[in-house]
């Protein structure tokens, strides 16, 4: 028996197929688009390629993220809080806080021993601390995203980004750049600001270690050093931060759909 998890967020759809075991067989991320459904769509069927099966071998799919109730699949749906605990769990039993770093939105979601969600916060209001902030940044200094991390480690100086909200933040970094500043400090200043989000973020809950970073922000080796020199502790990384809570999801409808309680419904 397989399952699948579809984590839809307002940038990358990500999917996770899973056998009874929990092993992830295949998984996919595309980008999100206008169309939630074509993006699911997308995202099951590589998914399912690359797993080498159909869609009749998954007993079930949960769905969870920023698009999760647009499908009219006859899926369950669950929260990204609970998915994102799910699947870092799975993978780090140990883990006690998770920092979720997401193309619109931050949440820091503090876990019981068992993986169950003890307490969370959310910055769902602004895109100060989120990767759209990180991606209008890039546009503004003409950097590929991928390349943030790495500039940001060749700093010799941070140079400071006072404005939260992103305009003026692009505002005051296009200033910088005129003024000769070399980008290097000023992507370090960039993920400075978006570390200081953070890390008030997770003053507001119970700071329980070890902590760990998903979502996209999980990718950005610069975002990682910062907060880890304001924690003091080393974070948990995973090679694929972004597909975290889809593997929740697909852990969540294991437990919903295994044979012992399929069998209890009957």
């Amino acid at each position: 028996m397989y399952y699948g998890g579809i984590d839809i967020g307002s940038v990358s759809t990500d999917v996770v197929i899973i056998n009874q075991l929990g092993e992830m067989v295949g998984h996919e991320v595309v980008p999100t688009g206008a169309n939630f459904r074509a993006a699911a769509d997308k995202g099951i069927e590589t998914a399912l390629q690359r797993a080498k099966l159909t869609r009749e071998d998954v007993a079930y799919i949960v769905c969870t993220g920023y698009g999760r109730k647009s499908l009219d699949m006859d899926n369950g749906s669950l929260t990204e809080i609970k998915c994102h605990g799910t699947g870092a769990h799975h993978l780090s039993p140990e883990i006690r806080t998770i920092i979720d770093i997401g193309g619109q939105d931050c949440k820091v979601i503090s876990l019981n021993a068992d993986g169950s969600v003890a307490d969370f916060v959310m910055n769902d209001k602004c895109s100060a601390g989120t990767g759209r902030f990180v991606d209008v940044m890039a546009k503004a200094l003409q950097v590929e995203l991928e390349e943030m991390g790495a500039l940001s480690l060749a700093s010799t100086e941070n140079c400071r980004i006072s404005n939260i909200c992103t305009v003026f933040a692009e505002s005051e970094v296009i200033s910088k750049l005129s003024a000769n500043v070399p980008k290097e400090d000023i992507i370090k200043g960039i993920h400075s600001s978006i570390g200081e989000r953070v890390y008030n973020l997770v003053q507001r809950v119970e700071l329980k270690k070890p902590v760990g970073i998903t979502g996209g922000g999980g990718k950005n080796i610069g975002i990682i050093r910062v907060l880890e020199e304001l924690l003091g502790t080393e974070l948990i990384t995973y090679q694929d931060p972004q597909i975290v809570g889809a593997l929740g999801a697909a852990l969540e409808a294991r437990k919903q759909r295994s044979p012992g309680q399929q069998a209890a419904a009957q």
